[in-house]
């Protein structure tokens, strides 16, 4: 019988369980896959916690890289040897409102990879083939797991933050180090910010092109027109509305937030606006991939193996690296 390596988690705060299960056999419209490289996101953090509604025991990982080992019966769209990615979005009903208006972001009945169906903390990993992604050539594996959230929901966040001119970024990790990058090309400032103190990170920010980086307890230098928040701290919301200029928005792209403390309504006052990202489409992934394409958009990686998931994770958690952590079977 053959074997895949697997990285289980089995309840809210246990700890990782490493153990060897049966290959499965890819249902209809699925495809095996062997994976090269899977991203650690700070969505996987809520998972563990139980911050987020998740099926358990699950297989954490939502930025997977790899190879179609075996195809089901009823898959089109890629064959044996194609390089895919998986993003965090694994399936839609199709049918409800949301989805038949192209927002299956907002689904009534969704799935997501890594969360309510095993992803892809393992050797070999299963998913939809109609939510997958083709890799673009010239990407390395590690480079790309990456882009399939910190850079969709980056995208997803920039887009929403509309034509403005002067972003800014708080919490300055995995998909803001990505976004950046994006930004700038497209001839925008960013200004970053970190956690406060945090001079490593500053630099790291002003080393990406940002045209200034300091604490999120810091007032930028000029008004902001949007603000992309990523950090998980609902304080911030009120200070990135302080700093952004009357019309300004401020977009919250995190899947879980801590409460948002009351704020005085002149702070919202002139038209600001707080929106929240939710999910992703396959229109991200399509339009993500294609924008990039010609930029110097470089993912930044720490490398970690997967039977060292759990330090991976609290390298996360404690904001130990710039730029993204990446597991390799």
């Amino acid at each position: 019988m053959q074997q895949r390596h697997v990285i289980r988690l089995f309840g809210p705060g246990e700890a990782l369980e490493a153990r060897d299960e049966a290959l499965p056999d890819p249902g209809p419209h699925q495809l095996l896959i062997a994976v090269s490289a899977c991203g650690v996101c700070r969505t996987d953090l809520h998972v563990c916690d139980g911050d987020i509604p998740a099926r358990y025991p699950i297989i954490p990982g939502h930025e997977i890289v790899g190879r179609v080992v075996a195809t089901g019966a009823a898959v089109t769209e890629f064959r044996p040897g194609d390089r895919v990615g998986v993003p965090w979005l694994g399936g839609t009903c199709g049918h409800c409102a949301f989805c038949r208006d192209g927002r299956e972001n907002l689904c009534d009945a969704p799935v997501f990879t890594g969360c309510t169906i095993d992803g892809g903390y393992a050797s070999h990993s299963l998913a939809d083939a109609r939510y997958c992604l083709a890799i673009p050539p010239g990407i390395d594996d590690v480079a790309a797991a990456p882009l399939l959230c910190a850079g969709l929901i980056g995208w997803r966040a920039l887009r929403l933050a509309g034509e403005g001119h002067r972003i800014g970024l708080y919490g300055f990790g995995a998909a803001a180090h990505i976004i950046a990058q994006v930004a700038i090309a497209q001839g925008r400032e960013v200004y970053g910010f970190t956690r406060p103190g945090d001079g490593r990170g500053q630099e790291f920010a002003r080393s990406l092109g940002c045209r200034w980086a300091g604490g999120s307890d810091e007032a930028p230098p000029v008004p902001l027109d949007a603000a992309l928040i990523f950090a998980p701290v609902g304080a911030l919301v009120p200070r990135a509305l302080k700093a952004v200029t009357k019309g300004g928005r401020v977009v919250c792209a995190g899947i879980h937030m801590t409460d948002i403390p009351a704020f005085p309504y002149a702070d919202l006052w002139g038209e600001r606006s707080i929106l929240s990202v939710a999910n992703l489409t396959r229109d991200d992934g399509r339009t993500f991939f294609t924008a990039i394409e010609g930029m110097p958009v470089k993912s930044v990686t720490h490398v970690f193996p997967l039977a060292e998931a759990g330090i991976a994770m609290s390298a996360v958690r404690e904001g130990m690296v710039d730029g993204a952590v990446v597991l390799v079977p």
